[in-house]
């Protein structure tokens, strides 16, 4: 298979996005929203002796155990700065911390998610399209607009109809970065600490919310011709 076109570097920070084949949905409800939860939260570490399929099975205590073993050991393949779980699509925010962290984060969380995914539907084959896309970012600028795109996604798509759903929409990292989740795996100081309060990034995000909808709308009309 060729290499990357794009290298991914340790210590940059990368858009990271994958579809499902033929747009076909990859997250079909919450039982399968939150198992792609369970796992980014378990793979974006690097020393998983496990499998999840063989964790999960462990009792509560156990994977208690190993969870926080693994937080107090602080090494991971990835720091994720925002994230965002769509019908059909992902998107991450990703800062590389350590030499092919993201390929190895990206494949162990789609393989994993995959399996979970074939079995429960009595399905095979891939579920999501080849190589993931990733842009690496270069500016603060960038990282704030893509941190606003990431965030908008549900809103923009219609899957929330209004802001405040989107404030409480629990398969991205916007609850968290305005205090409304505790999911607690994000790094997101890097954005809100361009920001003297979480209200004002919330004001950033929200002021360009109807803007991207008809962006968005705009789009899939041209497509449509």
């Amino acid at each position: 298979m060729p290499g990357r076109i794009i290298p991914l570097v340790t210590e940059q920070i990368y858009h990271v996005l994958n579809r499902g084949i033929s747009l076909q949905p990859a997250f079909k409800g919450i039982r399968d929203l939150t198992r792609a939860l369970e796992l980014i939260r378990y793979y974006q570490n690097k020393r998983t002796s496990l499998r999840y399929s063989q964790f999960v099975i462990l009792s509560r205590e156990r994977r208690s155990q190993i969870l926080e073993d693994l937080v107090k050991k602080k090494e991971v393949l990835v720091e994720i700065i925002c994230f965002c779980l769509m019908h059909n699509h992902f998107h991450f925010l990703l800062k590389q911390k350590e030499e092919e962290g993201i390929s190895k984060f990206i494949s162990q969380f789609t393989n994993s998610y995959t399996r979970y995914f074939n079995v429960k539907n009595r399905r095979n084959g891939p579920l999501f399209q080849g190589k993931f896309k990733a842009v690496r970012v270069e500016t603060e600028e960038q990282l704030l607009h893509l941190s606003r795109y990431i965030h908008l996604n549900p809103y923009s798509s219609y899957t929330v109809k209004t802001l405040k759903e989107l404030e409480n929409y629990s398969w991205s990292s916007l609850p968290e970065y305005l205090g409304r989740s505790q999911i607690g795996f994000c790094h997101k100081e890097i954005v809100l600490g361009q920001f003297r309060y979480p209200k004002l990034y919330q004001k950033f995000v929200f002021n360009q919310a109807d803007y991207q909808r008809s962006l968005e709308r705009i789009k899939h009309l041209a497509l449509d011709e």
